[in-house]
């Protein structure tokens, strides 16, 4: 017994004895120097039809969380381009809503306008899908290859790509990435329709047009119900279809998680 409490005692002063250069606390301070990635989501309203799909915003954030990332999310204070009944899927005349306004609905309050949205604030940038991002974030649902970028979407993407900072990118919303990034690589699925299965494939045309590579991307992996996310290296862009391909929502979620995992990865955080 002795011998056993002389050995306690001197595995205990040794625990306590101050750690030397390079052990634990050198380990303790190299984990205080690490921080969250700290990501933007830009909003586009609130609402598949005239806004952001609200299941991938979701999809986003509950990955976002999942990986540790300090989320700021935001909205450009506009009008949207119109107001659409969803039970209908018309629009509902005399109404206007702002864009800012209905995104906080998604954000439960937390949000800032667009214009506040700086590069230099943020390790990445992500942009939801819905008809928001071709409608109001851009003109593309009426102009196609001649539509326009918002002027503060337009500032916000050329600011990640110069500052050398991941874009992630879901559903309609790489077709941003192709008009203002020239040449950059995206996927919005399959660029045949393959009996409805893939609804929206003629973007994928559009998105050459726009200046745009468009990647092929299929719906499973394999056999594991998980969507692909596409990564062009050398801009830090990433997409996957989400929406754009009539499957199960969990495959959907999947994929966009994919796409946060490699947008997380590129940050380096």
């Amino acid at each position: 017994p002795a011998v056993m409490l002389a050995s306690c005692g001197l595995v205990l002063r040794t625990a306590l004895r101050p750690a030397a250069p390079g052990g634990l606390a050198s380990f303790h301070c190299s984990a205080r120097r690490c921080r969250a990635a700290r990501v933007a989501v830009v909003l586009s309203g609130c609402g598949v039809y005239d806004g952001t799909e609200i299941h991938e915003a979701s999809a986003i954030l509950v990955h976002l969380s999942r990986g540790g990332a300090e989320v700021q999310m935001y909205a450009p204070d506009i009008p949207q381009m119109h107001v659409i009944d969803h039970s209908k899927g018309q629009p509902a005349e005399a109404e206007s809503r702002n864009v800012l306004v209905e995104s906080a609905r998604i954000a439960r309050g937390k949000i800032s306008s667009l214009a506040k949205l700086t590069a230099a604030d943020h390790d990445a940038v992500i942009f939801p899908g819905g008809f928001g991002a071709a409608k109001n974030l851009s003109t593309f649902a009426v102009d196609g290859k001649d539509c326009k970028v918002n002027e503060e979407v337009e500032r916000v993407l050329r600011d990640f790509h110069k500052a050398g900072k991941p874009i992630g990118l879901c559903c309609i919303s790489p077709v941003l990435a192709a008009k203002v990034l020239p040449g950059a690589e995206v996927t919005v699925g399959h660029e045949e329709e393959e009996g409805g299965k893939w609804p929206y494939a003629g973007t994928a045309g559009a998105i050459k047009e726009l200046g745009g590579k468009h990647c092929v991307k299929e719906a499973v992996l394999s056999f594991t119900p998980c969507y692909e996310a596409h990564v062009d290296t050398r801009r830090k862009v990433v997409s996957t279809p989400a929406f754009m391909c009539e499957t199960e929502l969990h495959h959907i979620f999947d994929g966009i998680g994919a796409m946060v995992r490699q947008v997380l990865q590129l940050t380096g955080k």
